[in-house]
């Protein structure tokens, strides 16, 4: 740890974009194996994916087992310190809708988190249990 800021403390686990990207595809994708981290849009290298799933295991975010139906393979899962993470995610996707038009956000999801954040991170984290 750098300092005893808390902002310097979240930049130590979240000071990349590829950390942020693979937990939005944990949330919000539904992805949970190597190769669909792999398929996102913005194209990371396996070696920087690699680095950053080893990263946000060592730190707690995220925990892996081997997947039952092919043992050769990791599953990828949030841990609770990784779920607590999700009012954060829907913070910066509503300050970025705010901000920038044009992304890919729905208009219902917005309206949602307006009305009640809390409502909106219960239903994310109660989907994401059901996995």
């Amino acid at each position: 740890m750098r300092s005893d800021c808390p902002i310097s403390y979240a930049l130590d686990f979240f000071g990349d974009k590829w950390s942020l990207l693979v937990i939005r595809d944990l949330v919000f994708e539904g992805k949970s194996f190597f190769k669909e981290f792999q398929q996102s849009k913005e194209g990371i290298a396996t070696n920087i994916l690699s680095s950053r799933l080893k990263k946000l295991e060592a730190s707690g975010i995220i925990e892996s087992r081997v997947y039952p139906q092919l043992k050769t393979k990791k599953e990828y899962k949030l841990t609770a310190k990784g779920l607590d993470l999700i009012p954060v995610l829907v913070e910066m996707i509503a300050w970025s809708a705010k901000y920038q038009e044009g992304l890919a956000v729905k208009d219902n999801f917005l309206s949602k988190v307006a009305n009640d954040r809390e409502a909106v991170v219960a239903a994310i984290r109660s989907k994401l249990a059901d996995q």
